[in-house]
């Protein structure tokens, strides 16, 4: 199992926004697509007007599979449009799990 995070920055004042087109629009999406969700986050302290998402997968290859059939699905791309000019910056990373993680 590979675990995929994905932060994104949302500009300032828009962060409630954001979150609520994603609960009703993108997040039913993914789930159809994607399937793994792990958890969804906004940032309180620290560095702020954050959400971080993490999905699982059961390899890169089926990851990205199941994110192109998402892209090409056409209310995922309605969904972007939704949200076009929210996000300012968006960093994606894959986690490998160590063998004594509880998350395998």
């Amino acid at each position: 199992m590979i675990y995929e995070e994905r932060d994104y920055r949302i500009k300032a004042g828009k962060l409630a926004e954001f979150v609520a087109l994603y609960g009703e629009h993108g997040l039913p999406l993914q789930k159809e697509h994607l399937g793994s969700f792990i958890a969804y986050f906004t940032t309180e302290i620290g560095e702020l007007n954050h959400v971080v998402a993490l999905w699982g997968y059961d390899s890169l290859d089926a990851r990205g599979s199941k994110r192109k059939a998402m892209l090409a699905d056409p209310r995922w791309q309605d969904y972007l449009r939704r949200v076009d000019g929210l996000i300012d910056i968006q960093t994606t990373r894959i986690l490998n799990p160590v063998a004594y993680s509880p998350l395998q």
